[in-house]
């Protein structure tokens, strides 16, 4: 059973920072790309930022770009969603996501964390 765990995720001040955590209890997660999504009630869930398995290359959603850092620690966990200069726009239940490096889609998903952002 492959679990994926958010954690962070809360109430802030636009203009305020939060840091995403996803752990993957009792597996590693070494060979998988990861990322991170996001989705508002009555919308689609929209990617928002992933790292490929190496930690070599991070690619962000241009709502997001110069904002957010993604990155990875395979020994402690996963994957870590830095989030600064937050926004209302930016409020939204956020979930970790995993695939294996050789597959296109992402099949392993978290329950979510949801950020609110106050203005």
């Amino acid at each position: 059973q492959v679990q994926l765990v958010e954690s962070g995720g809360g109430l802030v001040q636009a203009g305020g920072s939060l840091r995403l955590s996803c752990a993957t209890p009792g597996r590693m997660f070494s060979y998988y790309d990861m990322g991170w999504f996001r989705q508002v009630p009555g919308q689609e869930r929209e990617f928002v930022a992933g790292i490929i398995w190496t930690g070599g290359s991070k690619v962000y959603s241009d709502s997001v770009k110069g904002r957010f850092t993604i990155s990875r620690d395979n020994v402690k966990a996963p994957v870590y969603l830095q989030m600064n200069s937050l926004k209302p726009e930016d409020t939204a239940v956020y979930y970790c996501a995993a695939r294996y490096y050789r597959d296109s889609d992402y099949t392993y998903w978290g329950q979510g964390t949801q950020v609110t952002v106050a203005s």
